[in-house]
């Protein structure tokens, strides 16, 4: 569904202003290219946080509270 929205929406600015369609086509996999490093930045700082918050609450776990 999402891709099916994403191609009408490309094929309504290809109608609209083609210049720009044709050149959001050609920048789109330079763009997903530069967003993996952020990606992998946000996938890291997630695990980080997640094993900050596992210490924090081990003394709990470890005296049996939920």
């Amino acid at each position: 569904m999402k891709l099916l929205l994403i191609l009408l929406l490309w094929a309504l600015l290809l109608v609209l202003c083609w210049p720009l369609a044709l050149l959001m086509l050609i920048a789109w996999p330079f763009l997903w290219l530069l967003s993996i490093p952020f990606r992998i930045v946000g996938v890291v700082m997630e695990a980080l946080l997640a094993l900050v918050k596992a210490i924090l609450f081990l003394p709990a776990r470890l005296l049996g509270q939920k």
